[in-house]
């Protein structure tokens, strides 16, 4: 193929790939991206196949296998074009559709790079990935962006070199691949910090030949010292620290340039690693070593794979240099990381397992998996075996998903909508109604998946958790928040029930008198009640008589004309009659009463009266929005009897998912109650909701209470709240 731009390419992998059928598939691959491509341009204005090639051509320099540089290729294709996963599994099989499908959804994703969330970002990318070489594929097209960011705008410019320092930077770091990593840092910090970027650069070169020429001067010493000791197995190269590094530790650790000791650094290169000991103790005996400033990193290697022996050391000059010693071995892997034990070799068969295999057997950051590989023989079926572990103890340990913001977050295996909406805040749990997963309405047991993004429905006005909850939550921290609520909830609801007994008797009573702490101690000690709360609560529990607390606060009073009034005022009020309402208007014996439509009041409802012009007084609830439109000079207080026993009608409206069996549900709902149902109907809104509208006969507000609240534990149910006109 006489065509430059694969020419090129081939070029960069003539060195191990040979084969011929390895090289006419990935010219393949290139015919048809640049098929694909034709007509689409970069904003350099340079043809758009010039980027996946590039792409290859960088993952040439980590000796890349013809899978990964086809996938390379490929890359933007399903994202950018009409070509289709099924078409790429098609023409080169699974496992290069699996590689493009996972940088196209590694693609997509959207980052928000927070110094809090680089982390989760960086392992949410290795849980996807599932496949190493997609992470690879992904640091190298990234390279190649960050080469080309001249012809971005300067915002586009900084928000990629600032994910760049943030996510795929340390992303290289984490695999060991230390040239691409230094080469992401210092194109970056160009756009994110450009003036402290060519300080640091002008600084550099300013004093290079000076440098250079110390650098040159301590190898010469050294050569002379391994001479006279007949050391004779190295090789010896000199170095000066990358732009960011530098930059880093002058804008971290608040160091002058002129204090950063491993500024200028010798390598020294040796066979085996017996004889990096021994290079390291001629070295010492001849330089003046700096204290705490030796690292062997060869008995602890580092979680990248990275191994060499640092030492600081102080030159005759007064020069502070580090020398890193290492085996040829330990080099390879320093620059390339990963890559340098994946390296493609034409005279072995690989399976997608072995390579996988290779790499999980090197990486430090593994941990005890590291154990299994060395029980493990290395045949492709026990590489298969090993790397389905990795998957599920490593990569699937958790979950990473997405807030509408951007945000990661972490969860545990097998977390729903309730431990995100938990993880958020508290007080989105409590209020969580429903959730929404890529867009999507999904019921609140929900399994999420990494790369999810979850969006929660609230109401304020919400009851909050129930017990079922508790056996959904997968998370300790969501389960803790719940148990605390319904803790809470109960003792608020008892405190409160309690308060209400209490003013019912007081009214009945015409008790004047007010409670306070000193009351609460003085009458109720014995029973461990030393507050107003604490006896509302006893009240409440069914422990305390709220006919005992107005018989005790009547017994404190001293007024006895406040006390006959008392008395009169309940005489009058046996001369007081009630309709069929079961309403009650002082002073009125024969009252025409109607209870109002709009609101549909229930025993238990605070409630006032007004004196209609036809209808006569006309009752209703105090919630009702139609009473602020009403005239106060005719409005009249009004009570409900003590002695009810009919049924009332009430209006309630439902709001939950649109799914065919919710209706049912909340039929059952309410028949289990054992409350009548006298009309219902129900209608889908267009944004997937359904609404159920129901008139219920209850007795009291309390059997309406528990019914609403029986209905909020359906699944799919958002509100449920009392319906008015």
């Amino acid at each position: 193929m006489n065509d430059s731009l694969f020419q090129s390419l081939a070029q960069s992998f003539s060195g191990y790939i040979q084969r011929e059928t390895d090289i006419k598939l990935i010219e393949k691959a290139y015919l048809l991206a640049l098929e694909k491509h034709t007509g689409q341009k970069r904003k350099s204005g340079e043809a758009y196949i010039t980027h996946p090639v590039a792409v290859a051509k960088i993952l040439t320099d980590l000796r890349a296998g013809p899978g990964t540089l086809i996938a390379a290729l490929l890359h933007d294709t399903v994202e950018d074009t009409d070509l289709s996963l099924a078409e790429v599994e098609k023409l080169f099989g699974p496992e290069i559709s699996a590689l493009v499908d996972g940088v196209t959804k590694i693609g997509k994703l959207s980052f928000n790079t927070t110094a809090s969330q680089a982390d989760n970002h960086q392992k949410m990318l290795l849980a996807m990935a599932k496949d190493i070489r997609v992470v690879i594929i992904k640091i190298a097209d990234r390279l190649h962006n960050v080469r080309t960011l001249d012809s971005m705008t300067p915002e586009k410019q900084y928000k990629i070199a600032r994910e760049t320092l943030e996510i795929y930077a340390p992303l290289a770091h984490r695999l060991g691949i230390f040239r691409v990593k230094a080469e992401l840092e210092d194109r970056s910090l160009r756009y994110t910090d450009p003036p402290m970027y060519y300080r640091v650069s002008n600084m550099i070169q300013a004093k290079r030949t000076e440098r250079e020429t110390s650098i040159a001067g301590i190898i010469e010493t050294i050569k002379g010292i391994f001479g006279e000791s007949s050391f004779l197995d190295y090789e010896i190269k000199g170095r000066i620290k990358n732009i960011y590094s530098i930059y880093k530790k002058m804008v971290r650790d608040n160091r002058a340039f002129e204090d950063i000791y491993d500024l200028l650094a010798v390598r020294i290169i040796v066979s085996k690693i017996e004889n990096c000991y021994q290079a390291l103790g001629l070295i010492h005996a001849n330089f003046t070593p700096i204290p705490r400033r030796f690292k062997d990193y060869i008995a602890v290697p580092k979680p990248n794979m990275y191994q060499s022996l640092h030492t600081t050391l102080l030159a005759d000059d007064g020069t502070l240099f580090e020398v890193q010693i290492r085996t040829l071995e330990m080099d390879r892997v320093a620059e390339f990381g990963v890559a340098a034990h994946w390296a493609y070799k034409e005279n072995r068969t690989y399976s997608k397992e072995r390579e996988q295999f290779e790499i999980a057997q090197k990486l430090k950051w593994y941990g005890e998996l590291m154990k299994m590989s060395e029980d493990s023989d290395e045949t492709d079926a026990g590489a298969e075996e090993f790397v389905d572990t990795i998957k599920g103890d490593i990569l699937d340990a958790n979950v990473y998903v997405f807030t509408p913001k951007g945000e990661v977050i972490e969860l545990p295996k097998g977390a729903n909508p309730i431990d995100f909406a938990y993880r958020i805040h508290t007080d989105i749990g409590h209020k969580m109604v429903g959730a929404l997963v890529n867009n999507r309405i999904v019921t609140l047991d929900y399994e999420l998946k990494t790369g999810d993004i979850v969006s929660v429905k609230i109401n304020k006005n919400s009851v909050g958790p129930s017990e079922d909850w508790l056996k959904i939550a997968k998370s300790a921290h969501a389960r803790h928040k719940i148990k605390s609520f319904l803790n809470k909830q109960n003792k608020d609801q008892l405190t409160s029930l309690g308060r209400e007994l209490i003013e019912r008797e007081f009214t009945q009573q015409k008790v004047t008198g007010t409670l306070d702490d000193a009351f609460a101690r003085k009458h109720f000690e014995k029973n461990l009640i030393l507050s107003v709360q604490d006896l509302y609560l006893e009240v409440g529990k069914g422990l305390v008589s709220a006919k005992t607390v107005a018989a005790k606060m009547l017994g404190s009073e001293t007024d006895k004309d406040a006390y006959l009034q008392r008395q009169m005022d309940k005489a009058n009020r046996q001369l007081t009659t009630h309709s069929e309402t079961g309403v009650v208007i002082e002073g009125l014996t024969t009252p025409q009463i109607k209870l109002a439509n709009c609101c549909s009041p229930v025993p238990g409802d605070k409630i006032i009266g007004y004196v209609s012009k036809h209808s006569g007084i006309v009752i209703h609830a105090d919630f009702c929005p139609n009473v602020s439109t009403l005239e106060e000079n005719r409005m009249i207080e009004a009570f409900w009897s003590k002695s009810i026993t009919r049924k009332y009608p009430a209006w309630i409206k439902v709001i939950g998912t649109s799914k065919t069996n919710l209706l049912s549900e909340v039929v059952t709902a309410v028949n289990s109650a054992s409350v009548a149902i006298a009309e219902v109907n129900a209608r889908t809104t267009t944004n997937l909701e359904i609404v159920i509208r129901l008139k219920v006969s209850v007795g009291s507000i309390n059997d309406l209470t528990a019914l609403m609240m029986n209905l909020r534990k359906i699944t799919d149910i958002y509100s449920v709240e009392r319906d008015v006109k």
